[in-house]
C-alpha cells in the first residue's frame, strides 16, 4: 500500500480539478472530514484538503480546455522533463509541458497510450502527501484501460514499474509495484482492462474507510451518486464506488486484514 518514502513511479501527490472548488471542498469534507486550505492568492484558487493540518490532497479549478472535472495522480519523478520526453518517445502525450511551482517542485501533464491522464511530480520544498494509508487519505490507485498489457509497458519505460497478473471475479488484475524494494511491499495500485460501457481510460483513486455502506450513504446525502454498490472483494475488503457532484468518480475500501 501506499507510503510517504517517495521512489521513482510512487504516487505522491493527487488533486481534484472542479467546476466549484468551494463546494467540492463541503462535499468532501462531510464525506470524509477534510478541511480546506488556501494555498494563498498567488495560487490561482488551489488549495489542500488536510487532516490535522496534513495534506491528504489538494483541489483547484479546472484549467484545460474542455476538461471535466476527476482526480488526476501524480507520480514522483527525479526529473519531470527527462520523464515528458520518454512519455512522448513511448507512445503518450505531453498536455502541459514540464513547470516550475512557484518553489513547492515541478511537474508535467501527461496522457498515456491508452489515453488515461495523470502527472508528474519532481518534488521542490513539497515532497508529496503527508499522509497516505490511514484513515479517509489515499490508499490505493487503479488503472482502468483497454490494454493493460500495453499500457503497463508504457509505464515501465518511464518508471521501471513491476507488475504481477492475478485472477479476480471476471477478469485479470495487475498489481502495480515500484521498481525498487520487495515487489509485494512495493506495491501501490493496479490495472484492470476497461470493461463494455465504462466510458474512458482512467486512474481511480481509492481512500480507506472503516465503512463504505456508511460512505455510501453520506455521498448521496451530500449530492454525490453510488456508481457500484459496496461489495466484498475476496483478500482485498470492501469497496465502492462513486462520482462527486460534478462527476469526478473516486472510490473507497475498507481494507481486509490480509492485505
Amino acid at each position: 500500500m501506499l507510503g510517504t518514502d517517495f521512489t521513482t513511479g510512487s504516487p505522491s501527490w493527487i488533486d481534484l480539478g472542479s467546476p466549484d472548488t468551494d463546494a467540492a471542498a463541503m462535499f468532501y469534507g462531510r464525506v470524509f472530514g477534510w478541511d480546506f486550505a488556501s494555498a494563498g492568492p498567488e495560487a490561482g484558487g488551489y488549495g489542500f484538503f488536510q487532516q490535522d493540518g496534513r495534506t491528504v490532497a489538494a483541489v483547484g479549478p479546472l484549467t484545460e480546455e474542455g476538461a471535466s472535472s476527476a482526480w488526476t495522480v501524480y507520480f514522483h519523478t527525479p526529473d519531470a522533463d527527462a520523464t515528458a520526453h520518454a512519455a512522448e518517445a513511448n507512445g503518450g502525450t505531453v498536455r502541459m509541458a514540464a513547470f516550475d511551482v512557484m518553489d513547492a517542485g515541478r511537474m508535467a501533464a501527461l496522457t498515456d497510450p491508452g489515453g488515461a491522464q495523470f502527472a508528474v511530480w519532481q518534488p521542490g520544498k513539497v515532497k508529496g502527501l503527508d499522509r497516505t494509508s490511514e484513515r479517509d487519505t489515499l490508499l490505493w490507485v487503479e488503472l482502468h484501460t483497454g490494454d493493460p498489457e500495453a499500457t503497463l509497458s508504457f509505464y515501465g519505460a518511464l518508471f521501471g514499474w513491476r507488475w504481477a497478473a492475478m485472477d479476480a471475479p471476471g477478469m485479470t488484475y495487475r498489481v502495480i509495484s515500484t521498481a525498487e524494494g520487495d515487489q509485494q511491499d512495493a506495491s501501490f495500485g493496479g490495472a484492470a482492462p476497461l470493461q463494455p460501457g465504462a466510458g474512458v481510460s482512467r486512474w481511480v483513486p481509492y481512500f480507506m474507510v472503516t465503512d463504505p455502506d456508511t460512505t455510501a450513504a453520506t455521498v448521496q446525502e451530500s449530492g454525490g451518486s453510488v456508481l457500484m454498490p459496496a461489495a466484498d472483494v475476496p483478500e482485498v475488503g470492501r469497496i465502492a464506488w462513486f462520482a462527486d457532484p460534478f462527476g469526478a468518480p473516486f472510490a473507497v475500501l475498507k481494507p481486509s486484514p490480509t492485505m
